[in-house]
């Protein structure tokens, strides 16, 4: 075995010399030390551990040398700060997982023959109107602005436009850890992913977000398929295609004429501003954050006043979220895990594979790696299908 091979899985799951040492249950950096200098060879149980620890399969550490890095697409995101290598390790976990995924899901929909590449993969450019692209892709999902906002919750609003998207033939994943809240990616490392493919175009929002956002993310992740282009979104709208996609869910969740309302609160206080946006917000199904983006954007306020605005709004989310946790934990009748799980996984996703596994195009072992679950759980998650909401 190369020991290039351990230093380099090491160095890419994010984890230093002593911290994969304790995580391998070593004993001693020294002995890892020896193992990545070649000086002595790891035992098997050493190297399942690897394999679990440094989230790669086990054939990875019998490669001649370390492979290349894994597609991501392209990277548009603009981050305020470069993050850990930690978060960076995981997201290309992730991202790894999420391919394996797509790619065995692919081949089974081509195994079904009869497939057609979808029209509306790379239909439009960034000199195409944003609005104009909005409503290309509301027509093709089937949903409008005032159905949107007739939705009790911003889940129900949410889950409107996913079901418009899985029946145009996207299959939208909710991922926003390695499957324990050990391994939970931050909003700021990502907050989507698309995978522009004709046959089987996928999009990945992070849960760990606002849930108020998720319509937001999966609209500008829409208009990356749209576009043909797979990557990762999250940060400032810094570059162009970010702006584009931006404009693009901007354009059917809102117009800009609607913020009048607001214009009396733009002359008080900030946190009497932030109570009327959040009421605002929460009328139309919106996020916060993009309606205080919008006052941005249309100059009804400035850069320092946006920014407060945006930092009291993420306080005020956190607080919610820690309460939200707090309640789940004393509340009876929370969710069971596989009703967790196929919320995560999307009905396009569950009918796809069961359709395929009922004949003959996925085993049980390839079912549950597209579901991500272990083969044992399979048969109980595709039961039934997922609750709406």
């Amino acid at each position: 075995m190369n020991p290039e091979v351990f230093q380099w899985a090491r160095e890419s799951s994010g984890l230093s010399v002593d911290e994969a040492a304790h995580a391998l249950e070593l004993g001693s950096a020294e002995k890892l030390i020896k193992i990545e200098r070649g000086e002595e060879v790891p035992t098997r149980s050493v190297l399942l551990r690897m394999a679990k620890r440094y989230r790669r399969p086990l054939l990875t550490f019998y490669l001649p040398r370390p492979p290349r890095a894994g597609f991501r697409g392209q990277d548009f995101r603009t981050l305020p700060a470069k993050p850990p290598v930690s978060d960076e390790a995981l997201l290309d976990a992730l991202i790894r997982d999420v391919n394996a995924r797509h790619q065995l899901l692919k081949s089974a929909l081509e195994d079904e023959g009869a497939l057609e590449p979808l029209p509306y993969v790379g239909s439009k450019t960034l000199a195409s109107d944003p609005a104009r692209v909005a409503e290309s892709i509301a027509l093709r999902l089937g949903v409008n602005r005032d159905a949107f906002r007739a939705q009790k919750t911003t889940e129900a609003a949410f889950s409107y436009l996913r079901a418009g998207a899985e029946q145009a033939g996207v299959f939208v994943l909710l991922v926003g850890d390695l499957g324990n809240y050990h391994s939970a990616l931050p909003v700021e490392t990502y907050r989507g992913f698309s995978i522009a493919d004709p046959i089987a175009p996928f999009i990945v929002l992070n849960d760990q977000d606002a849930r108020s956002a998720w319509s937001f993310t999966l609209l500008h992740e829409l208009a990356h398929i749209w576009l043909g282009q797979s990557g990762i979104s999250g940060g400032r709208d810094d570059q162009e295609v970010e702006k584009f996609c931006n404009e693009v869910a901007a354009a059917f969740l809102m117009d800009a004429v609607e913020l009048d309302p607001l214009a009396d609160a733009l002359q008080g206080e900030d946190l009497g501003l932030v109570d009327e946006l959040s009421e605002f917000a929460g009328r139309r199904n919106l996020s916060r954050k993009m309606v205080a983006y919008a006052l941005l954007k249309a100059g009804l306020v400035s850069h320092a006043r946006w920014a407060r605005l945006d930092a009291e709004l993420t306080n005020r989310w956190l607080k919610e979220k820690q309460k939200r946790k707090a309640d789940a934990k004393t509340k009876d009748g929370a969710p069971d895990y596989y009703t967790v799980r196929r919320h995560r996984l999307g009905s396009a996703m569950l009918s796809a594979v069961r359709r395929n596994l009922s004949n003959g195009n996925l085993t049980v072992t390839k079912a549950a790696k597209v579901l991500g679950v272990k083969p044992r759980s399979v048969t109980s998650l595709l039961s039934k299908p997922p609750a709406l909401g």
